[in-house]
Parts: C-alpha cells; sequence; structure tokens
C-alpha cells in the first residue's frame, strides 16, 4: 500500500491512520458496510462511485485489514465486504464525526440529546422508516449477546442518553442538557404498561451507550422486566446513523424510539421525543394497528 506521510510523521497516529482512512469514499465505505451493505454493486449504487474507484478502495481496505472479502457465491465467484475487528474499531471515529457535522455543520454548535422537529437530522432519521436493521448482536445487562429484534411480531426498540442507580453517577451538568433528563421516567413508563405490550405482540427494548454493568444496576433499581442493551461499541448507533451527543467523555443516543417488525423493517419513528407518555403511547397504537391491518 503506497504511504503518503512524511518520514517525520513516521510516528504519528493521526497521519499513519490518514494513509488508510484519509480518503473522502474510504469512510463512506466503512459508513455502508456497518450499515449492512456488502456487496460491491450494492456499494457503487449507495455511493454513486466509478466501479474502478470503488475496486481501488476497496483494494485498499481489504490489504489495511479494516475489510475482509468473503465469498457468497461459486458460480461465478462473487464476494462481499465485511468489516473486521479493526474496521469494526472506526466506529467511533464515524460517530464522532457525525456528531460534529450534526452540531457543527447542520446544527447550532450548542450540546443537546435532542433536536428541532424540522432540522435535518430528524429527517436522517425519519428517513429509517421502511428500512432494514442490519443482523448484530449486542450484550444485555448480563453480558449475554442479543439481537436488538426480538422473535415477536414486533419490537419496540427506544434508545436513551443514560440511566444510572445512583444519582451521583450521572455527568456533571445532566440537567443542563436539552433533552438528557427523563431516562428513569420513559423506562418505568414501558415497565408499567409492559404487560400491553406483550399482549400486543411486542417486546420492549431499550438501548443507550451505557456499560451492561451500569444497565444491570439501573435495572434491578427500577425492576425493569424488559432486556437493555449496551451500544457501548457503537455497532447500532453507526448501523443506523442515530443521532449522538457526546457527555462525560463518551457518545451517547440521542432519546428515539422504532418500532420493528419480525422481518427486521422500521415500522414507526418518534424523534425527537418532547413528551415521553405521549411516544410510549403512539409506540403502543402504532403496534395495536399494525397487527390489526
Amino acid at each position: 500500500m503506497a504511504q503518503r506521510t512524511h518520514l517525520g510523521d513516521a510516528d504519528c497516529s493521526i497521519a499513519q491512520a490518514l494513509d488508510v482512512v484519509g480518503d473522502w469514499w474510504t469512510l463512506l465505505i466503512v459508513r455502508d458496510a456497518a450499515r449492512g451493505v456488502h456487496r460491491f454493486d450494492e456499494l457503487q449504487r449507495e455511493l454513486g462511485v466509478s466501479r474502478k474507484v470503488l475496486a481501488e478502495r476497496l483494494k485498499l481496505l481489504v490489504e489495511a485489514g479494516v475489510l475482509t472479502r468473503e465469498p457468497y457465491q461459486e458460480r461465478p465467484v462473487r464476494h462481499e465486504y465485511r468489516l473486521t475487528p479493526r474496521g469494526r474499531g472506526l466506529l467511533p471515529v464515524l460517530v464522532a464525526l457525525q456528531d460534529w457535522g450534526d452540531t457543527w455543520v447542520l446544527g447550532e454548535g450548542e450540546m443537546t440529546a435532542t433536536t428541532d422537529e424540522a432540522s435535518r437530522e430528524a429527517a436522517r432519521v425519519h428517513a429509517l422508516r421502511g428500512t432494514r436493521l442490519p443482523e448484530l448482536l449486542l450484550p444485555d445487562r448480563f453480558g449475554e449477546l442479543r439481537d436488538p429484534v426480538a422473535d415477536t411480531d414486533f419490537t419496540v426498540l427506544y434508545g436513551f442518553p443514560g440511566a444510572y442507580a445512583r444519582a451521583e453517577s450521572y455527568p456533571p451538568g445532566w440537567a443542563g442538557i436539552p433533552g438528557a433528563k427523563g431516562c428513569t421516567f420513559e423506562s418505568c413508563t414501558y415497565r408499567d404498561q409492559l404487560a400491553e405490550f406483550t399482549a400486543a405482540g411486542a417486546t420492549v427494548h431499550g438501548v443507550s451507550t451505557q456499560r451492561p454493568d451500569e444497565q444491570r444496576e439501573f435495572a434491578e433499581k427500577e425492576r425493569l422486566r424488559f432486556p437493555l442493551l449496551s451500544d457501548a461499541d457503537l455497532a447500532l448507533t453507526a448501523a443506523l446513523r442515530l443521532p449522538t451527543f457526546r457527555a462525560a467523555g463518551m457518545s451517547r443516543m440521542k432519546r428515539l424510539t422504532l418500532v420493528v417488525d419480525r422481518d427486521r423493517t422500521v415500522r414507526e419513528v418518534m424523534y425527537p421525543i418532547r413528551d415521553i407518555e405521549a411516544s410510549v403511547t403512539t409506540a403502543l397504537r402504532t403496534i395495536r394497528s399494525a397487527a390489526e391491518a
């Protein structure tokens, strides 16, 4: 692989990393691979790039160990490209770039855990309606890997910034971040209405970027009877391009809710969420309406 850094940059990790992913197309390929786009023709269609440029960038990423090339068809032999552990290590970089763009390019440069209804960030999230969640696994609060989409007719996947068993665990200034407050109330609202969701054929999953042990402590304190999933590695966040903000040195999911069917298709999107009780009611109404259709 050709090296573009200067000799003086030999010990600079930033410069060396940019030798691999410093090109416009390479990071976009990583972005789409994280979204579940793995085949050459699919990548070309998503990116609108020439076949020559795409082939060159894929070759570079495979040689760098960011992607692996795996056959999926024998006659003729065709391959798909999947992220390696080294490639998945770039997901926080992608999420940080998106957060920076949402805040400083599309936004007003202020930290917030929500957005305006008419923002381009909200439009991006609402565009998830009708798309399919890629297959991935997230650890639950006990560290067991789970599919975020349950084997029921519907899954309510509500994302929240962070909830803790102890008040002192919240980041400094948490209450002053627009949209951050309300995670405990949201989880408890789903807890109290869980029987209604179950009767309607739905499973409830909460997801945040907290560690599983933090989620476990919170779930035990509030007696939650449904799984909390940890997206600490940002796999789901990157796959769906979910909006984030940074607090206490980590990326945190903004509050949103997805209603997903058994086929992994997003049936409803709620974002931004201004009224938590209303969002839970809307999720339940959506499921009941879909079940009757």
